[in-house]
């Protein structure tokens, strides 16, 4: 269980603090529109997720043969969070615009998450072989995989959204940047683990 709420922790605040489509959104609308907009913007995953989630599961669950699949997935799913860890070391900041647009944060929020394709690739990749793994062993740990990402995920976008309200300069200080390279280097070796996990999936390593 333990190893699966710290990977939850590492992939959930990774994807609440690192730079994208979406927490664009949640710093624009925050800056734009006030913190309630900003957080309506954070909590957008909680409504485009649980589909996407649900249709990676179903199609996993026709392959007969999942588990080398699965591992061909965790080394794919590994390369890319690695790739991600790397640029989250080399954040400089975050730029935002300063247009002004009509506020529909939560719509407007749902709609950039459907339309990036950041979810698909994680969950295809990265979030499901974990998921799946987890619940073999306990469905409990598959349950607490799932509440500490999205805890985490949606909990770091909204605290950025209450920090932007009081600090414009807070994505372009020190603390974030800092954050954000620890942060990536949790990924890489959390990659160098899905890769070795893939392997083993694939009866590659013994």
């Amino acid at each position: 269980m333990l190893s699966y709420l710290t990977f939850a922790a590492i992939l959930g605040l990774s994807s609440g603090f690192a730079p994208g489509p979406l927490l664009t959104l949640v710093i624009a609308e925050t800056l734009q529109h006030g913190r309630a907009a900003g957080v309506k913007v954070a909590v957008a995953p909680l409504i485009t997720d649980t589909p996407i989630v649900i249709l990676v599961l179903l199609l996993l669950s026709q392959v007969s043969h999942v588990e080398p699949l699965l591992g061909g997935i965790a080394i794919a799913g590994g390369i890319f969070v690695f790739y991600l860890g790397i640029g989250s070391i080399r954040i400089r900041a975050v730029i935002i615009s300063g247009e002004q647009v009509r506020e529909r944060s939560l719509a407007k929020g749902v709609m950039t998450n459907l339309l990036s394709p950041s979810p698909y690739l994680f969950w295809v990749g990265v979030g499901a072989p974990i998921l799946i793994r987890a619940y073999q062993e306990n469905p409990i740990y598959a349950l607490g995989f799932l509440t500490g990402f999205y805890s985490l995920m949606v909990g770091s976008k909204i605290l950025l959204a209450m920090l932007t309200a009081r600090s414009r300069d807070f994505l372009s200080g020190e603390l974030y940047i800092n954050i954000m390279r620890l942060l990536g280097m949790a990924m890489c070796l959390l990659a160098v683990l899905l890769i070795h996990d893939g392997l083993l999936l694939m009866r590659l390593l013994s």
